[in-house]
């Protein structure tokens, strides 16, 4: 853990568009988080090239490696994402496949916390399921509950487009403070 009790935590986000609704719940995070947590937001994963066997047979891109660099002495991470045809983005897995052949892997036994948010009534719970089986084969330690799970995530944000919605962030707020317990029991 970081110096005299202090939660160093990243964020990443599974989504490109400037406009996401998940973006927007990501960017409320470092004001949700406890006073003895800080959240960071990871560069986008947007430059990630598509993973290739033969294209890492030479080497991992730097933008693979700087992100790795900045996970790696992190408490957690919490990966904010949407719901794509029932799954994860495929920007995200590829960020993920292309994380997961580093040595040493940046989130092995690293806490996780999960958010989502979709416009429909799911609210992004089957890209979580999805998401939690990557994290079973990345050793990483998910947080189960509470879940944030966001329906109808467009009515939850203001024109501005931050996360406006009190009930939602009430809910994060108690994510990340069971977050930083998690993150101390696991330490």
């Amino acid at each position: 853990m970081s110096e005299a009790g202090a939660l160093k935590v990243v964020s990443l986000l599974g989504s490109l568009r400037k406009g996401s609704y998940n973006g927007a719940i990501a960017r409320a995070l470092p004001a949700l988080a406890p006073p003895e947590m800080t959240i960071e937001a990871l560069p986008s994963i947007r430059d990630f090239p598509l993973y290739d066997a033969d294209l890492h047979a030479s080497g991992f891109p730097p933008v693979v490696t700087a992100l790795a660099a900045r996970i790696a002495p992190a408490d957690g991470v919490i990966i904010v994402t949407p719901e794509y045809n029932y799954s994860i983005p495929g920007v995200l897995k590829n960020a993920i496949d292309w994380l997961s052949r580093l040595t040493p892997q940046p989130i092995a036994g690293k806490p996780v916390a999960l958010a989502s948010g979709s416009m429909g009534m799911l609210g992004g719970a089957r890209a979580q399921y999805h998401l939690r089986q990557s994290m079973v084969f990345l050793d990483a330690y998910v947080l189960n509950r509470p879940e944030v799970i966001v329906p109808a995530v467009q009515t939850k944000v203001d024109a501005n487009g931050e996360l406006a919605d009190k009930a939602v962030r009430d809910v994060i707020a108690a994510q990340l403070k069971a977050f930083a317990a998690f993150i101390r029991r696991l330490g």
